[in-house]
């Protein structure tokens, strides 16, 4: 259900900190125009932490909207509340989203039974398929396999997991005691290629937010088994995905590169700051080697 490339969305803000709505419907439009196979609103490349829960329902609504099934809407709807994550996925089913991607909960810290007694009551709240999102490096704790096995056992519902642990064995070890039907995605661009050689089926990708088509095609080559084509792709693009992870903290890189190519602006809600002039230019020398300027 979920291969290919997934783009997590950025949230533009235009003055006064509000969303830009026309910046945010061309930006899917550039999406879907360039082969991405799904879009991934409010996630934490959105800033869901800092949109209120009207902005939360309206970012969504607006990405059902424009979407116009050209192809998935996973909607961010995690939170370390249990009844919050609830009350989104079900808001995000009535908005008609195709898919809900839930964050692993964040500094509450819960165990292994907590976070599966956490999934499975925001899964038998809602129709909707669902994608774990296990990031370690944010949430200080992650699913562990024997946990995605029980969750993928008694909840049909849920059907993958986005992989952001930056480990290709893990996603080896997931492979081997996940169902066949069960999808992973690897959760950072720079470990596509390994994670699909892995057994993942494609990427929740920040830096398509930049470059779509390239993601597009790196997921399909991999997926046709056109693995030389796909590291290719990989290697053409690689300093950019180090660019995203080694300047800031994301979504902060991610913005300036769109505010460069003026596709929207670079502004971010606080507690997230834009980079330094000097990391700016770094980044401007990037884009520009790989002739995105």
């Amino acid at each position: 259900m979920f291969s290919g490339a997934h783009t997590a969305l950025v949230t533009p803000f235009a003055d006064h900190g509000i969303i830009d709505t026309d910046a945010f419907r061309n930006l899917i439009d550039k999406q879907f125009d360039n082969g991405i196979s799904g879009i991934v609103p409010v996630g934490t490349t959105g800033e869901s932490a800092t949109l209120s829960v009207e902005e939360h329902h309206r970012v969504i609504e607006i990405a059902v909207k424009q979407a116009n099934k050209r192809g998935l809407v996973i909607a961010g709807t995690g939170s370390n509340s249990t009844r919050e994550a609830v009350e989104m996925t079900q808001s995000a089913e009535l908005a008609g989203a195709d898919a809900a991607l839930l964050v692993t909960p964040y500094y509450n810290k819960p165990s292994q039974e907590g976070l599966f007694q956490h999934y499975k009551a925001i899964a038998q709240s809602t129709e909707l398929p669902l994608m774990l999102y296990s990031i370690p490096g944010r949430c200080h704790i992650s699913i562990e396999i024997d946990t995605a096995v029980r969750l993928a056992e008694a909840c049909p519902n849920i059907k993958a997991i986005k992989e952001a642990g930056g480990v290709t064995e893990r996603v080896r070890q997931l492979r081997a005691a996940l169902p066949e039907e069960f999808n992973i995605l690897s959760g950072d661009d720079a470990l596509t290629v390994d994670f699909m050689k892995a057994g993942a089926v494609g990427v929740v990708s920040v830096a398509s937010n930049l470059i779509p088509s390239a993601m597009a095609d790196l997921c399909k080559a991999m997926l046709e088994k056109r693995v030389g084509d796909a590291e290719a792709i990989h290697a053409r693009y690689n300093e950019l995905f180090e660019a995203f992870l080694k300047l800031d903290t994301n979504p902060v890189p991610i913005k300036a590169a769109l505010g460069l190519t003026g596709e929207c602006s670079p502004k971010l809600r606080l507690p997230m700051v834009q980079m330094s002039d000097e990391k700016v230019e770094e980044l401007r020398s990037t884009l520009a080697a790989l002739s995105l300027l």
